[in-house]
């Protein structure tokens, strides 16, 4: 058994990784919006002893036009998956995939907000300087228990939509500003939402900003804290990145509205605001 570590922050590097050897469990999440294969690219090559995360069986429920294109799916399903994967209660978790961690953020988001240890790799793939696997790890099934998720770490379409809360897209800012939407009927955003687009949390090497950066690029959209703060993108999964951020810079932790931008753009009775 894997022991565990206490505190662990929402990033490491994989210097950390490294010295933490045998105590944590690897897990690749590539996934893509245009439908690519990420167990493909897994295949192709992966980070030694990492393990592989389905987006859609094991990450997402699924898909309507009531709960969005990547809502939270049925906590046994996660266990299952978990379970499947070889990962134990006791195990923590450090995921990746090769978009700056904007993709493995949803597995860290999850685990994390039913008290499990989980990080993102800072820097994604591209921070191991190895040589790539292209073989998986055998591992035995885990113990993993199915746990609720939490109500006060969740927000609904008429919280997301009420005005009492700070509402943030972690969108692009071309979605957000509705000049192109490639996957929704609908372009624009929530009214009186504000545009913190997630990969502008990081450089150009896919890696985290110095936080007095970030706190600069959320404070340009007024947000401080947390507290009283809704996050959502298109489906639950990259505005899981932006909570993360949040937590990480001491400001607490927000609520995540999982159908985003897919489940409000499809109710046309609901407003929307443009640039």
């Amino acid at each position: 058994m894997i022991n565990t570590i206490a505190n662990v922050h929402p990033f490491v590097d994989w210097d950390w990784c490294t010295r933490n050897s045998g105590r944590v469990v690897l897990v690749d999440t590539r996934w893509y919006l245009d439908g690519s294969s990420g167990k493909a690219a897994y295949d192709a090559g992966h980070i030694p002893e990492a393990v592989f995360i389905d987006m859609d069986r094991w990450l997402s429920g699924a898909a309507s036009q009531a709960a969005g294109r990547n809502p939270l799916p049925d906590p046994e399903v996660f266990a299952q998956g978990m379970r499947e994967t070889g990962i134990n209660n006791s195990d923590t978790v450090i995921a990746y995939d090769d978009a700056g961690g904007v993709i493995a953020a949803r597995l860290v988001w999850m685990l994390r907000s039913i008290g499990h240890n989980a990080a993102i790799l800072n820097g994604g793939i591209r921070s191991f300087t190895g040589e790539l696997e292209t073989k998986a790890p055998e591992s035995l099934a885990g113990g993993f228990t199915a746990k609720e998720w939490p109500t006060t770490l969740l927000a609904d379409i008429e919280e997301a939509s009420s005005h009492q809360f700070t509402v943030m897209d972690a969108r692009s800012r071309d979605r957000f500003d509705g000049h192109q939407d490639p996957v929704d009927p609908r372009p624009g955003h929530i009214p009186g939402a504000v545009s913190v687009p997630c990969r502008e949390n990081l450089d150009s090497s896919g890696r985290l900003l110095p936080a007095e950066q970030l706190r600069q690029n959320f404070g340009r959209a007024g947000i401080v804290s947390a507290a009283n703060t809704i996050a959502y993108c298109g489906s639950g999964v990259t505005a899981c990145h932006n909570l993360l951020v949040l937590e990480s810079l001491g400001a607490g932790q927000g609520r995540l509205f999982v159908g985003g931008w897919s489940q409000y753009g499809r109710d046309g009775g609901r407003p929307v605001e443009t640039a």
